[in-house]
């Protein structure tokens, strides 16, 4: 399979001086992910601002239940632009995830890009046409109407 590329844009009416902010402490994440993809920080992240090279380890049920490890590295941060955070460890065979933010008249403009590729060959590329590139953007849009419930619309 190649790697994928997907992108999500969503303007918050809310200074780009807040938006980072929640975006730039770990423990956020719980926030941002659906319940049903038993999201689980294992790393102790609480009351940190995250840093290049911060290693954050988590455990995802995405399929029916079954547990999987899930280690990304913050490999860049731009402060009040963009980070980046990559998988090291976990069920994709390449995950790289930019976040950006811009400010903009009435906000904050943020823009993730997405790049990744599903293991296993042909067998991952069936799996990706069945169900991880939709359950990809169930949780990207579910992170969207949270920011909107979070920062309105």
């Amino acid at each position: 399979m190649r790697v994928k590329k997907k992108e999500w844009k969503q303007q918050l009416p809310q200074p780009l001086d807040v938006v980072w902010d929640f975006f730039s402490r770990p423990e956020n994440l719980n926030d941002m992910t659906p319940e049903k993809v038993s999201f689980e920080i294992l790393s102790d992240v609480t009351g940190l601002n995250m840093y290049e090279g911060m290693i954050i380890a988590y455990r995802i049920s995405p399929f029916g239940g079954i547990k999987m490890n899930w280690v990304t590295e913050i490999t860049h941060i731009h402060e009040k632009s963009y980070f980046v955070d990559e998988q090291r460890f976990g069920p994709y065979a390449m995950w790289h995830h930019e976040h950006h933010f811009e400010a903009v008249d009435g906000g904050t403009l943020m823009t993730d890009l997405l790049h990744y590729k599903v293991p296993y060959g042909p067998i991952g590329t069936l799996a990706d046409r069945l169900f991880v590139s939709g359950m990809v953007d169930e949780i990207f849009g579910f992170r969207q109407k949270a920011m909107i419930e979070r920062f309105g619309s």
